[in-house]
């Protein structure tokens, strides 16, 4: 563990830390990356936005689907990888967490909402796609579970969707920029279980390396950006960042 060890003297030296955080971090709590082989998407072409709104069929099958994997992530619990994460907000040495994962595992591990920033959104709730307005899964369950009843907003009458980006959707703009100006002004960029392959998210490792931060890559398998870090580790999150922070 030499290596959890140079990272532990990274974080003593650093005082903006931003974790960037994707599926492995989360498949250490049970959720499955469904982008792995045997995933999700390896078996069901994924819905398009375009098609979830023009189509009452598409939300039925988008909402199917929601509904038969949701027992998974309901029961996950956050890992030694988010709590190390949350001890580092809590002392005040990471700024934010900015994360492609929409389990809400770094909210329940004691990070607030408003240093969480979603760039792929969020699966623990619903959301008109007109108006806005916050609706809880279970309301969604119940009148989908008679008849296949397509949820619509209480607020407004407009279609409610998870609060996710699905695929052909936009990028949340408010959180990009968010995102843009913590990394711009961080000084230790750590990235955890990040395959780095999806765009425009796995740009910001390297917009903060070239602003001066150390960048770390902790992933079981290699990325395309390793031979830019400074430190890259092969490991499980959970236990390397235990021994680096200092959490169970």
């Amino acid at each position: 563990m030499a290596a959890a060890d140079d990272l532990k003297r990274m974080i003593a030296d650093a005082t903006r830390i931003v974790g960037f955080t994707g599926a492995g971090i989360s498949t250490e709590s049970g959720i499955p990356d469904f982008r792995s082989p045997g995933g999700i998407w390896t078996r069901y072409r994924p819905i398009d936005f375009s098609d979830f709104i023009a189509s009452e069929d598409a939300r039925r099958e988008s909402w199917r689907r929601k509904f038969a994997t949701d027992a998974v992530m309901r029961r996950a619990t956050p890992n030694a990888g988010h709590r190390a994460l949350a001890r580092l907000v809590e002392q005040g040495r990471m700024t934010a967490v900015i994360t492609q994962n929409v389990d809400g595992l770094h909210q329940a591990s004691g990070v607030p909402d408003d240093m969480v920033i979603e760039l792929h959104g969020n699966a623990t709730y619903a959301a008109c796609l007109d108006c806005g307005e916050r609706h809880e899964l279970d309301w969604v369950r119940t009148l989908f579970e008679k008849d296949e009843m397509l949820p619509e907003c209480t607020q407004c009458g407009g279609i409610v969707k998870t609060a996710t980006i699905s695929f052909g959707q936009s990028m949340p703009e408010i959180e990009m920029e968010r995102a843009r100006e913590k990394t711009m002004a961080a000084d230790l960029f750590i990235v955890l279980g990040s395959s780095l392959v999806v765009y425009p998210a796995a740009a910001f490792p390297m917009m903060a390396k070239r602003n001066g931060a150390r960048l770390v890559i902790i992933n079981r398998d290699p990325t395309d950006q390793d031979d830019s870090a400074d430190l890259v580790i092969h490991d499980e999150i959970g236990r390397t960042m235990s021994r680096a922070v200092g959490v169970n």
